[in-house]
């Protein structure tokens, strides 16, 4: 899918969230990459055969409180 010089990580590379943004929707919390995952502002993200991920969470921020 991906027609950059340097090819994007494939969706079933761990690294999938690197690929470069071809729509960003920032308004609607999601963005669709070239390799054709959606990302979603919570880090989770939807791939292209409907398997979804669920958000990462910084470990930092895990025990910070408000």
């Amino acid at each position: 899918m991906c027609q950059h010089k340097v090819d994007c990580p494939s969706a079933d590379d761990p690294a999938r969230q690197a690929a470069a943004v071809i729509s960003s929707h920032p308004d609607q919390g999601w963005s669709l990459l070239c390799n054709g995952v959606v990302l979603f502002e919570d880090t989770g993200a939807v791939l292209p055969d409907g398997r979804t991920t669920a958000p990462h969470r910084d470990g930092a921020l895990a025990g910070a409180s408000a």
